[in-house]
């Protein structure tokens, strides 16, 4: 029997991104003249369209079906995102020069949502099948073992951060990596390496785009007060950037969560909605949280996120077979690395990476892939052993 636990908080927390999609999209319906129910419509319909994926997922049997699924996903997600420059423009979706979406009967999909899960699903099985003890086996041999992964991975990069110009995915997927790569029984020296071979692709990623260098001066701009006060003023001036690029939004941001102090100001009456944060039900959806019902109501979301995650580790902990071991705990990590670079992106840790908590932003994509990955996880509880 699938676990029933986790099939419950990810009903809640869809249920809760409903009603954030309506009380926080209260200017963007006025900004593009819709229903003021448009957006919460369109969650619901993809909230219960999700939660029909998840259930019917949960019913197969996973010897059948989870490889099957894993590599449609896989595969047929890499093809869309390849072919996505090349197809004319009332196929897809284009912002900001880059093609992320393609429009079926009415609505967009992006296929790196997709691509991520079948990525996942393509780690735990090769992994389940390439890895494992690491003894004797030395750096230079763990890298030519390595080396595959990496070069799909690359490949997978140039596609998601250059065609597509989203940095922030690849992040995600990164780290997803490194840590399946942990468990699946790497070295922590060869875990060390790759991730400093990691940090410099991402610093070469950033500099070869102006965009990224302007959001990080932006970031630092917000961050740059508490940090220099701890260097002597001769180093602290050369490394402080004007004030005039202080990110505006950032700044809404953190005002609206304070303003939402303990309880919030309650459904509905938030400020910071009203054209201050754009489209706040999407990216900056936890923002509106925290300002409409305060801490307790990020609390409330944070703990039955954290439920969520413990079932998912727990169903991969109890799992005999390595391919659905190492896939429960790749979801895990792909929904923890989400919600952390989202909510460090809001509160002002980080930089924004455009990376939508997973089952509380408002969109299609990332709701109905997230619930691909967690109905699979779902038929792999059939086979471990939970009370």
């Amino acid at each position: 029997m699938a676990d029933r636990k986790l099939f419950t908080l990810v009903s809640i927390l869809i249920g809760v991104s409903i009603v954030l999609s309506y009380t926080l999209a209260t200017y963007t319906t006025l900004l593009f003249g819709v229903n003021e129910f448009h957006f919460a419509i369109r969650q619901a319909a993809f909230g219960l369209l999700s939660i029909i994926i998840i259930w019917s997922l949960a019913q197969l049997d996973p010897d059948k079906w989870l490889k099957p699924i894993g590599f449609t996903l896989f595969f047929g997600s890499t093809v869309l995102m390849i072919a996505m420059p090349f197809l004319p423009e009332f196929l897809v979706s284009a912002v900001g020069g880059a093609k992320r979406w393609i429009k079926i009967f009415g609505f967009s999909l992006a296929p790196v949502e997709f691509f991520k899960v079948g990525f996942v699903y393509f780690l735990a099985w090769s992994f389940s099948r390439k890895f494992g003890h690491h003894d004797g086996m030395g750096l230079k041999n763990e890298f030519i073992r390595f080396a595959p992964y990496g070069v799909v991975f690359i490949g997978a990069m140039f596609v998601i951060a250059f065609v597509q110009n989203d940095l922030g995915q690849v992040v995600v997927l990164g780290l997803t990596l490194l840590f399946m790569l942990m468990f699946a029984g790497s070295s922590f020296r060869f875990f060390f390496s790759i991730l400093s071979v990691a940090f410099m692709f991402f610093l070469f990623f950033i500099l070869t785009a102006e965009h990224r260098i302007l959001r990080i001066k932006s970031w630092w701009a917000l961050a740059q007060n508490s940090v220099l006060e701890l260097f002597p003023e001769s180093i602290a001036s050369q490394l402080r950037v004007p004030t005039e690029v202080e990110p505006y939004q950032i700044g809404h941001s953190l005002n609206a969560i304070h303003n939402g102090g303990l309880f919030g100001t309650g459904l509905a009456n938030g400020t910071f909605k009203l054209g201050f944060l754009s489209e706040v039900h999407t990216d900056f959806v936890l923002a509106g949280l925290a300002e409409e019902f305060g801490f307790v109501g990020v609390l409330f979301v944070v703990f039955i996120f954290m439920w969520l995650l413990q079932r998912i580790f727990k169903i991969a902990n109890r799992s005999t077979d390595s391919t659905m071991y190492l896939f429960s705990i790749g979801v895990g990590l792909l929904l923890s690395f989400a919600f952390l670079v989202n909510a460090y992106g809001i509160s002002g840790i980080t930089p924004i990476k455009g990376i939508s908590v997973p089952f509380l932003s408002y969109g299609g994509s990332a709701i109905l892939a997230a619930s691909f990955g967690v109905g699979m996880v779902l038929m792999a509880s059939k086979k471990a052993k939970m009370d």
